[in-house]
């Protein structure tokens, strides 16, 4: 049996998001932990999974600050490692009049990319249902190494593989690089989800369903969950597809909401199997995922507020008296 549900490997971070202005007329910026892969299990925690995160931080107070986050949001912290001469890293979030976000990021380098080979422990993701990464985490070479060793190990022992890009241009010495590396990622990858933008980028194809096809013809991806914004989300299986629009809101700010899909699929996939999933079971894997991104656009921050089961029933006009739905 399984000791983990989910077990993510990536970067871990301190997001600081614009929360106000002084008396003196600045900015202020609020220390929000964050980090794509343990948003993803910081929400599969609320969902009732056990989760573990495999990572590293620096010996300093936002280090500190982060495994603190972590563990509090129920992941295992037993595999993140430390670093005592390279710095958490940073990212300072710019909140869009419409929602959306601009990043500047403190990681040149950041404690995440010393996560080095001899750190993974090959116990967490063997003993896991799924093994989720990115491609943050393939930015140099001592990291990309780690992750490939973790791919590898899941891969050897039968473990689901879910690949989310998160493509981030600006960490990349260039864009024909993260390219290269998310491939890898979709030729690995059990289960993709991407963003509109983000399959356009790779494929070349501006029509989504055009977009879709090539990937699954390329790289033989048995589920792909696309994540479109405002646009709504599609879904696609071996044999079926599916659309699901959003769920209206007001958008304080959308950071962690591809994340938050992320999850939400993830946990659905756990709780039904991973198979070749129908047009309806498709459809109501996107609208679940859909109404808990829409629920974390209602707040600031995204690891430390991820909605809970009865949020996400509420806002789909259900009623339920369990926490979680294991």
């Amino acid at each position: 049996m399984s000791k983990f549900d989910v077990c993510a490997l990536g970067e871990l971070l301190i997001d600081f998001t614009e929360n106000g202005i002084s008396s003196q007329g600045n900015p202020v910026m609020e220390a929000n932990p964050g980090g794509a892969p343990c948003n993803v299990l910081a929400m599969l925690s609320n969902l009732g999974y056990k989760t573990s995160f495999i990572g590293k931080i620096g010996n300093d107070i936002f280090g500190r600050q982060l495994k603190q986050a972590v563990s509090e949001a129920g992941i295992d912290v037993s595999g993140i490692a430390v670093d005592n001469s390279v710095n958490t890293t940073l990212a300072f979030v710019h909140t869009l009049p419409d929602g959306d976000r601009e990043f500047s990021f403190y990681r040149n380098p950041g404690a995440d990319m010393m996560l080095s080979e001899n750190e993974v422990n090959e116990e967490y993701i063997k003993n896991s249902r799924i093994f989720h990464y990115g491609s943050l985490s393939m930015t140099n070479r001592i990291c990309e190494a780690a992750t490939k060793k973790a791919i590898a190990i899941a891969e050897k022992n039968e473990v689901l593989c879910s690949f989310d890009p998160n493509l981030r241009e600006n960490l990349w010495s260039s864009i024909e690089e993260a390219k290269e590396k998310i491939i890898f990622g979709l030729e690995h990858c059990d289960i993709l989800k991407i963003s509109d933008n983000e399959i356009q980028w790779l494929t070349g194809e501006k029509n989504l369903n055009n977009a879709v096809q090539k990937l699954k013809q390329q790289y033989n991806i048995p589920l792909i969950f696309l994540s479109c914004g405002k646009n709504g989300s599609m879904a696609f299986s071996e044999s079926s597809s599916a659309f699901s629009p959003v769920i209206p809101v007001k958008t304080v700010e959308t950071t962690g909401a591809g994340d938050t899909f992320c999850g939400c699929v993830l946990g659905e996939i756990l709780r039904r199997g991973f198979k070749d999933f129908s047009n309806v079971e498709l459809t109501e894997i996107l609208h679940f995922a859909n109404a808990a991104a829409a629920i974390i656009t209602t707040k600031k921050g995204a690891l430390r507020v991820m909605p809970k089961l009865g949020d996400i029933n509420k806002l789909l006009g259900k009623e339920t008296k369990q926490d979680s739905c294991i």
